[in-house]
């Protein structure tokens, strides 16, 4: 009872892991599926097969879906990450009017549920005429309006968090401002941009509430899933998540190896 008391904080920690994990586990799984029929219903494991890997666009109209949505989330990524930078940039190194007030509309897209969002921007486009233009773009603009919240909050924590010294240190060192800026300002708030741009892309590729509501006749992944569901999930499906979930350890990993290798590297000097 003693071993069970010092430990149960840990025995809790991994069960919860464990219990987070079983879905993802059952996707992994469900890649090497090979069900009796297509138009099966049932979700389970019925045979083992490579066919699902090796021939991952079974279906056109799904890798047509991946690579809509790999787009606009890399665009969305892009667009909203720069402006979302210069944004905690103003807010956490200038005043200026209406500071306080930009604080708080900052949070509103995060606050709000994604219907009212959706609901809001689909309106915005109608009422400026774009009803029957509702497709790729008014996709990538909704993308970005509600990214842009998540980069802006996660920069502004790096910033607020950093140190001035090493750039006071720099211009005493007759640095200028943009070589101050370039050379140490920036490498140091860059593993926030980053994290930044990788949950903008998660939360781009992954909507589909407000995907739906303004994306009128086109398809991204998460609505084609949503679609297809109703009749069958293709096993290619897993395919896809089994992907997208060994880049992410794989990015992770990554920045892990460098950190330690950045850390020997200083222990060494």
């Amino acid at each position: 009872m003693r071993w069970l008391r010092e430990r149960i904080v840990l025995i809790l920690g991994l069960a919860v892991l464990v219990y987070t994990f079983i879905p993802i586990g059952v996707v992994v799984l469900m890649s090497f599926n090979k069900p009796k029929s297509e138009q099966s219903k049932l979700y389970r494991f019925e045979a083992f097969t490579l066919d699902n890997w090796l021939h991952p666009c079974n279906d056109p109209s799904m890798c047509a879906a991946l690579g809509r949505s790999i787009s606009i989330g890399l665009l969305a990524t892009l667009v909203a990450t720069i402006l979302g930078t210069l944004l905690a940039f103003a807010l956490v190194r200038h005043e200026f009017a209406g500071r306080s007030m930009m604080n708080l509309l900052i949070f509103m897209p995060m606050a709000s549920p994604e219907i009212v969002m959706g609901s809001s921007l689909l309106a915005l486009f109608v009422a400026a005429g774009f009803a029957g233009q509702l497709g790729f773009w008014t996709i990538l603009i909704a993308h970005i309006m509600f990214c842009l919240s998540f980069v802006v909050v996660t920069v502004r924590a790096r910033l607020a968090g950093m140190n001035d010294t090493l750039e006071a240190a720099a211009m005493d060192l007759y640095a200028t401002p943009r070589e101050t800026f370039w050379k140490v300002t920036f490498p140091l708030v860059f593993p926030g941009i980053l994290g930044a741009a990788l949950l903008a892309f998660s939360l781009s590729f992954d909507d589909f509430i407000i995907t739906n509501l303004n994306a009128g006749n086109t398809t991204t992944f998460p609505m084609y899933v949503w679609g297809v569901s109703r009749k069958t999930v293709p096993m290619q499906v897993n395919v896809i998540g089994t992907v997208m979930l060994l880049v992410s350890i794989a990015i992770v990993l990554g920045g892990e190896y460098r950190n330690r290798r950045q850390a020997r590297a200083l222990a060494a000097n």
